[in-house]
């Protein structure tokens, strides 16, 4: 076997398993959310088994994008290749990360009488874990087009988050027994919210892998209709959009 092909061969074996700790980690981010709405505290446990799995293949994978450089010395698109691997493993650990953060609150949200339930987050976890699955797509399928969508999709995400935070803080207000709770609650829109960053983060090197070019996030941002959909008249409210910093990110 020549050397080229057992190259290829290597590559093949690393999308694979890439793919693999993408899976987990949307299945993660699923379970976890699961746990906290409906209440299922048994899924904690296989939130952490897979967040074990996620943390176990990231060091394998950095270890044959390692020996791939070394052994191969890989040019161009190769190398492009490689190096989008080793960072895309390093956003898919934090998003296991940060769902064994959300279940990490389960008991406090519990306790707090109901408000899981008055501040519905399914939504919200849904669309995140989309931009999960299409994120790691688009870099199956080496499709920079379908990367670049992921930001406008950020876009509503961080506008839930905005919703999800002033509903959370009025309960708050009117209810001192619901504060643990709705603390953990808006830590939950946020790891949320930054999940959707990771998926973000992913498609940027999808589009530098394929194409060699850089996104800077930034630009698109001038013309940016969503954020200005989200802009509200100040003062709480359920149910209503607030206007978001992007450039924080």
């Amino acid at each position: 076997m020549t050397s080229r092909v057992v190259f290829q061969t290597e590559l093949e074996t690393l999308n694979q398993e890439v793919s693999q700790m993408a899976t987990l980690a949307r299945e993660s981010v699923e379970k976890a959310v699961q746990c906290i709405v409906d209440h299922e505290p048994e899924l904690r446990i296989e939130v952490e088994r897979f967040d074990k799995e996620i943390y176990r293949l990231e060091q394998v994978i950095e270890k044959r994008c390692l020996d791939l450089i070394a052994l191969h010395a890989p040019v161009a698109g190769d190398l492009r290749t490689i190096s989008t691997c080793l960072k895309i493993i390093t956003d898919l650990d934090r998003i296991g990360r940060y769902a064994s953060d959300i279940v990490e609150g389960y008991e406090d949200l519990a306790s707090a009488n109901g408000l899981a339930r008055q501040v519905n987050i399914s939504h919200m976890a849904e669309l995140v874990v989309v931009m999960v699955e299409d994120a790691v797509k688009a870099f199956i399928e080496r499709d920079p087009e379908a990367a670049r969508e992921l930001y406008e999709r950020d876009d509503e995400v961080d506008c839930l988050y905005d919703t999800k935070f002033r509903a959370v803080l009025t309960y708050m207000m009117e209810d001192p027994r619901k504060i643990t709770g709705g603390i953990h609650l808006i830590l939950i829109a946020r790891y949320l919210e930054r999940i959707a960053d990771h998926s973000c983060n992913i498609g940027e090197r999808v589009v530098y892998m394929v194409t060699a070019e850089r996104m800077n996030p930034k630009d698109r941002k001038k013309d940016h209709k969503l954020h200005d959909a989200c802009d509200v008249p100040k003062g709480p409210a359920r149910d209503s959009y607030s206007s978001h910093d992007l450039e924080e990110k």
